[in-house]
């Protein structure tokens, strides 16, 4: 595959975290799909026809109430996929999955997704590996909600978004943060105008600029580090095991 597209496929975490091998039987199958904002790519009630595979792009999961407020529950970035209740029995799903902020992505049919999976290899340790990262961040999520101030909350969300996306502005209103957060647009404002004041970010109408980014983290919540952690032990794990693998093949090799 070619490396000159406007997104590659090891430009997302998971996907590059393949053995080569692997990551050759996917290539053929992964389409490269211009995401934009607002995008619905799944209703409560539907099943998702792919999975998808951000790598310059993110895709928000929502809960959405019988009265029309909704909640962020999870977004996915470079770091992940969407598409875990694919592989893990689901059918249809309860959320409103939607494009937050604009970009690239791959996406993957979803039998075929399931075709591989269950051959097992590295591509299903690795999804079980991440699934297991997401139910960790889905817990630390209802800690942190409960415990946690708004602008803790905030913090912690920038910081998140430049993980999943790099330092870059983020295209996004204050009334959209404020329903991702669960929280009064007011609040928003507040914390936003606190942030910018003490020269963390740079906010202008719609557009979000981390500034500084040390400074973001002593204002966040613990949650933040912890769910990083989680994240990153995923790929650490896979580069270990893989290690591992390939030093089995050499020593078979060598006999």
């Amino acid at each position: 595959m070619s490396t000159f597209h406007p997104s590659h496929p090891t430009h997302n975490r998971l996907l590059a975290a393949l053995p080569p091998i692997e990551l050759d039987d996917l290539a053929p199958h992964l389409e490269l799909v211009h995401l934009l904002p607002g995008d619905v790519l799944c209703k409560p009630g539907e099943t998702l026809p792919y999975a998808y595979f951000p790598t310059s792009s993110v895709i928000s999961i929502h809960c959405m109430l019988e009265n029309g407020a909704s909640s962020e529950l999870t977004s996915v970035g470079r770091e992940g996929m969407l598409g875990v209740s694919l592989f893990m029995g689901g059918e249809a799903t309860q959320n409103w999955v939607s494009v937050q902020s604009a970009g690239y992505g791959y996406r993957l049919n979803a039998a075929f997704l399931l075709q591989e999976f269950n051959e097992g290899g590295m591509l299903q340790r690795l999804l079980l590996r991440y699934s297991q990262a997401l139910i960790t961040e889905a817990v630390q999520n209802v800690v942190c909600s409960r415990y946690h101030t708004a602008q803790q909350r905030l913090c912690r969300w920038l910081l998140s978004m430049l993980d999943r996306l790099g330092p870059q502005d983020l295209i996004l209103t204050q009334e959209s943060i404020a329903s991702i957060l669960g929280v009064r647009r007011e609040s928003v404002t507040a914390i936003a105008r606190k942030l910018l004041e003490a020269g963390t970010i740079c906010y202008r109408r719609g557009h979000i600029m981390v500034i500084d980014q040390i400074g973001l983290q002593k204002e966040t919540c613990e949650c933040y580090k912890k769910v990083k952690k989680e994240f990153d032990q995923v790929f650490d794990e896979v580069k270990t095991c893989e290690k591992v693998r390939q030093n089995s093949i050499n020593a078979a090799n060598a006999l």
